[in-house]
């Protein structure tokens, strides 16, 4: 089994793979995005996931600040995505897209779309600067601030 840390990667694409890169994690943050489940319970059934595994993502997300546990009305306790985890809704819409074009043939199993009008939801990526879409190979990666 592989680390959950990429220790030589000064990286922070490697630095989210340490927190959301475990084969089950955006499964369990879309369930929690557009499936409705909050209890342990409901995404155990959604996903057919062990429990185990289930229980060990889930308080990796607590410890992460990806999720909170909060009691609901009726004292169970439900497990809510964070600012933090919300955050990650492009990545899951991005990996979506991918597999849409990729990897279902029968077409797109789930659509997204905007709730108040219905509209389907796409990416696009823009340069800040001139505000033109880059085509393919046109983006290149250069050192910031935090490489050493």
């Amino acid at each position: 089994m592989l680390g959950r840390a990429y220790e030589r990667e000064n990286c922070s694409a490697a630095r989210a793979l340490e927190v959301i890169g475990e084969r089950w994690s955006l499964l369990i943050l879309r369930n929690a995005m557009y499936a409705g489940s909050r209890r342990f319970n409901q995404f155990q059934r959604s996903l057919g996931i062990a429990t185990n595994i289930l229980q060990a993502r889930l308080e990796w997300f607590i410890e992460s600040g990806l999720m909170e546990l909060r009691a609901a009305a009726d004292g169970v306790q439900e497990y809510v995505l964070t600012a933090k985890g919300q955050d990650l809704e492009p990545v899951i819409l991005a990996l979506s897209a991918w597999g849409d074009r990729y990897a279902a043939p029968e077409g797109p199993p789930i659509r997204y779309q905007h709730a108040q009008c219905g509209g389907a939801i796409r990416q696009h990526l823009e340069c800040e600067t001139c505000h033109e879409a880059p085509k393919p190979g046109a983006i290149m990666a250069t050192p910031g601030p935090g490489m050493s």
